[in-house]
């Protein structure tokens, strides 16, 4: 497996008493809030780029791959540019490398060109990719190391806010503006109609473009504290004596992370011509992207809903009872039709809500001064949303419905972590923030 991706910038340590963060953990949420956005459009751009392009849904699906290879890919460049130039440049580095991206999106719908496109999704990628290898462990370590999942779940929860909030702005301008995204049911367009489609994607990523580009100038402005470089160098020492492998959270937290999004983006993607069939709810893609809103607002709600729980009941045990109940609600999508299987299939955001923020927080719990490098590698098992390709191939070859049983088996492996996976062994102390 790769080394370390995380940098000396991200704190790797508990609760500093003397220290206020909460001004900071705001600005953060802000970008969670934008990450996830982002992130969503794809679920209406997918199905949008299938009419244009004229896609399998293996094709289709590798798109979002692209997307989530940026993960693996980007993880050690980025880490290599918070250790030198600091975690504050590098997000309003992130930031602008996003906003060069959805730039780059108006280009790939200009020519239009399906490889333009698969370049700019990962140029925006890479740049979602370096902030969240400094905010996602910041956020977990910064606070009580008891409260870890329901602080991250609070946050999350912005991000989720952003994924309500991106199916309604894709489907009105991009799906309600085009031809494909307005039509019932699969159509074949003509070129004329194809390249008309495809300019409804310049305007949305100009907004977001710009949006980007404010909110960089915003964070380079932002007083956000720095991190002391005594702990770093300590830490540098303490992690030579340990070894990642003999804590079990981690080991089979890593996997849990990676299985879990394809889970997650599998459902995503696939929502919008999932609930478009007509023995389904038989939508306009333009339509089905309104639901998508409810699956996404399912997430947010369970995130908050998740972060007051815990503040009562052990992250594993809640953890535990929402991949049951994710697993019952996939097998009621494959196994019926209508209504049942359409709401089914929304139902399961909620129970998908608490999953990436309670086993990240499960997976660094008890490292110590190994909490970077533990960070580091559970962001980039992130790039398990690659293998939603695996769900498309499954969906051309078995049917649509069919390939969510993909789905079911990922929450059986979340059960497991949950229940045993995440028990921690050979815990170590947490180090002491250092703030200046």
């Amino acid at each position: 497996m790769a080394g370390p991706i995380s940098s000396g910038a991200a704190p790797v340590a508990s609760h500093n008493p003397g220290t206020r963060y909460g001004p900071a953990l705001a600005l953060l949420a802000s970008l969670f809030f934008m990450w996830g956005f982002i992130t969503v459009i794809n679920n209406t751009l997918l199905p949008h780029l299938r009419s244009v392009f004229e896609l399998s849904y293996t094709q289709t699906t590798l798109i979002e791959s692209v997307w989530f290879i940026a993960y693996f890919f980007a993880s050690i460049p980025s880490a290599k540019l918070i250790e030198r130039v600091g975690y504050q440049k590098s997000m309003v580095i992130g930031l602008l490398v996003m906003a060069v991206g959805a730039l780059g999106m108006t280009v790939a719908a200009s020519i239009p060109s399906y490889g333009v496109t698969l370049v700019m999704l990962f140029v925006i990628a890479s740049g979602i990719t370096l902030l969240q290898v400094a905010a996602n462990p910041y956020v977990a370590v910064v606070g009580k190391p008891e409260t870890a999942s329901s602080r991250l779940n609070l946050v999350q929860a912005m991000n989720s806010a952003g994924t309500m909030l991106a199916p309604m702005f894709g489907a009105y301008l991009i799906l309600g503006r085009s031809k494909g995204g307005t039509a019932q049911g699969e159509v074949v367009l003509t070129q004329a109609e194809r390249l008309a489609d495809a300019q409804s994607v310049v305007l949305p990523y100009v907004i977001v473009a710009v949006v980007l580009a404010v909110l960089a100038v915003v964070i380079a402005r932002f007083p956000l504290p720095a991190m002391g470089n005594a702990t770093q160098r300590h830490n540098k020492e303490e992690r030579k004596k340990h070894s990642l492998w003999k804590h079990r959270n981690l080991v089979f937290g890593i996997p849990a992370i990676f299985i879990y999004l394809i889970a997650e983006i599998g459902v995503a993607n696939l929502f919008i011509n999932f609930v478009s069939q007509p023995q389904i709810a038989n939508l306009t893609h333009e339509q089905a992207g309104n639901y998508l809103t409810l699956l996404w607002g399912g997430m947010m709600v369970g995130r908050f809903a998740g972060s007051a729980i815990m503040q009562k009941f052990d992250a594993g045990h809640v953890l535990a009872a929402f991949s049951i109940g994710a697993f019952i609600v996939m097998l009621v999508t494959v196994f019926t039709t209508g209504p049942a299987a359409m709401w089914a299939l929304i139902l399961v955001g909620l129970f998908h809500s608490i999953m990436f923020p309670t086993i990240f927080t499960l997976g660094i719990k008890g490292l110590g001064p190994l909490t970077e490098e533990g960070s580091g590698l559970l962001i980039m098992a992130i790039a398990g949303g690659a293998l939603v390709v695996v769900q498309g191939w499954l969906a051309d070859h078995y049917g649509l419905q069919t390939s969510f049983l993909l789905t079911a088996a990922c929450e059986l492996y979340i059960l497991f972590y949950a229940l045993w996976g995440s028990k921690t062994t050979h815990a170590l102390p947490d180090q002491q923030i250092a703030a200046e």
